[in-house]
This record gives structure tokens, sequence and C-alpha cells, in this order.
């Protein structure tokens, strides 16, 4: 199963951006009239998400807590709106040329700079201690599992 990180813009035109829980952009796509159903279905195509992503510090419209209920995800939201300039800027590194799709990846990538530390070293500890399923460590250490706990098999009084 491939966990990943999907950042949501909403709108007249809805659009989703899928990231590796490495960072790695893997998808993206937009539709005009979009409803939830279709964002869930799009998300589906490409894995499981951890955490659903919004470029607004206060984006959580009754449609991204809807997403982010159906796949009980984490919601990641800024601290403050993700800026236009940055927006752009990232967006063109990318080649992402949709609007729609531009803030949705700017999104993703934010909540994926947020976790990506302790992602860089859920990793690097289960490649020093073999551990194989390196893609299920990380989307357990962003549902706040420490990664001993993990590794051990450890069962804790979580949902």
């Amino acid at each position: 199963m491939m966990y990943i990180i999907v950042g949501v813009d909403t709108g007249k035109t809805s659009a989703i951006a899928c990231l590796s829980l490495s960072g790695k952009y893997i998808f993206s796509s937009h539709k005009r009239d979009a409803g939830s159903n279709w964002i869930v279905s799009e998300i589906q195509k490409v894995g499981t998400p951890i955490v659903i992503a919004n470029d607004k510090h206060n984006g959580k419209s009754d449609i991204i807590r809807k997403i982010t209920a159906s796949f009980n995800a984490s919601l990641f939201l800024p601290n403050e709106d993700l800026s236009m300039k940055n927006k752009k800027l990232e967006a063109r590194i990318m080649k992402i040329k949709n609007p729609h799709e531009r803030d949705a990846y700017t999104s993703a990538l934010n909540a994926y700079n947020k976790y990506a530390n302790k992602l860089k070293q859920a990793e690097r500890i289960a490649k020093e201690k073999d551990y194989k399923d390196i893609n299920l460590l990380k989307a357990k250490v962003i549902k706040k599992y420490s990664i001993n706990e993990i590794m051990e098999g450890k069962k804790a009084n979580r949902p």
C-alpha cells in the first residue's frame, strides 16, 4: 500500500496533488464542478492519504473535513495562508501550470516539510535496523507513533 500526502484545493475548480512520504511529486489533477466524490476517487487511484493539506490556515471547509474523515487522515493547515509568491515559485520548479494544481501541490509540499525531519529520521533508522516496511513506518510516525514503538511492535493505546 502506498501512503501519500495530498494537497487539496477546493472551489469552482477542485484539484489534488499527491506526494510520496519522501516528498516526491506523484500526481496532480483538477476538474471543474468536482465534488468530494471525485476528489476521493482521484486520491484512491494513487494511494492512501495519511495527511490532507490545504493552503489556507482556516481551510476547514465541509468538503476538506469530509475528505479527511473519509480516509481517517490527519488534516494539515498552515499557520498562515501560503503566499502567492511561494506558490508560484514552487509550481514553476515542478512545471505545474494549472493554478489549482499549483495550490494543491504547495499545500502538500508545505505539509511534507512539516514532517520531513521526522520522516528522514525514520527512514535512516529503518535502513540501519533493516526494517522492511519503511512506508508504513513513515505513515505511523505522521500519526504520532514513536519510531521505536513501531519497530518493536509495541501496542500503544491508540485509535
